[in-house]
């Protein structure tokens, strides 16, 4: 069982309302690009520690009405100040995720460059860590990215598609056109070869015309 609670916002000045969904293991939030949610589940702790529900089938798409069909669980371990990222897959290789950290803290970013949205190339930052136990659900045709602040960071996400290398690329972590406000200084962070030779906003946008 749901029950919504207004929400208020006012991205870019514009105010509006969405709605939060509230169960009796996770809250579902809504953000400012549409599609994009943030999902806070519920601990239940006691002197032995605590145990929570990390995903749900029936409440995640009863709250969000999207059915996402991950295929795939994946886990990465970094130490603090990698960047990975922006990573994303092209075409039918788009890949949806749902995020989380279990060790750490990370900065978990998310990029429209969903071809004809109306907001594309903004992004929503989220702090995910094992302390808060936020996730955040990143739908296909978005840049996803993460900065680690923490000693060590695991870094847990569902996929709706496979691994395609033929079709992955990388937008630049530090576009200021994305305009992406890290609480690093680039010169402390850990790059890949591959992740330093991402292409431009603009480049995309070349590319999708």
């Amino acid at each position: 069982m749901f029950w919504p609670m207004l929400n208020f916002f006012t991205p870019g000045g514009q105010n509006f309302y969405k709605t939060t969904y509230l169960s009796l293991v996770m809250t579902f939030i809504p953000t400012e690009i549409e599609g994009v949610w943030i999902v806070e589940p519920k601990k239940f702790g006691d002197a032995r520690g605590y145990f929570m529900e990390t995903f749900k089938q029936a409440e995640f798409e009863a709250a969000t009405g999207i059915a996402p069909g991950f295929v795939q669980d994946n886990e990465s371990m970094s130490t603090r100040g990698v960047l990975r990222g922006l990573h994303f897959q092209k075409g039918e290789w788009s890949q949806a995720k749902l995020v989380r950290v279990s060790r750490g803290r990370v900065l978990d970013v998310a990029v429209d460059i969903r071809k004809g949205s109306p907001t594309f190339g903004r992004h929503v930052a989220v702090e995910l860590s094992d302390e808060n136990a936020r996730q955040l659900y990143i739908p296909r045709h978005f840049a996803h990215g993460f900065l680690v602040l923490t000693d060590v960071a695991q870094f847990q996400y569902k996929v709706d598609n496979v691994y395609a290398p033929q079709s992955e690329a990388t937008l630049r972590f530090d576009d200021p056109e994305v305009g992406i406000d890290w609480p690093v200084d680039p010169a402390e962070m850990l790059l890949s070869p591959k992740d330093l030779r991402g292409i431009s906003l603009a480049e995309l946008k070349e590319s999708l015309l």
